[in-house]
């Protein structure tokens, strides 16, 4: 093998998670990640992240493997 002992990304795809965000494109989250938290309004899902347009049209890239939490939000904010 030629690339034996080269560094490969592994990513895992939860297809049930991926399938109910998408779903949910267009609606207000608060989504807390190992990081932070974030509000915003769901624009893109992709198999391993999110795409957030937050205040002052802030976009945020979150991988799906760092969210904790999503809640809808139902304040004026956004």
């Amino acid at each position: 093998m030629a690339n034996q002992g080269s560094p490969q990304l592994v990513s895992l795809v939860d297809p049930y998670v991926y399938q109910t965000i998408k779903k949910l494109i267009g609606s207000k989250f608060i989504i807390q990640t190992v990081r932070d938290t974030v509000r915003g309004r769901l624009i893109d899902v992709k198999p391993d992240h999110i795409i957030i347009e937050a205040a002052r049209n802030s976009v945020f890239f979150i991988s799906i493997q760092h969210m904790v939490s999503v809640t809808p939000d139902y304040s004026e904010r956004v």
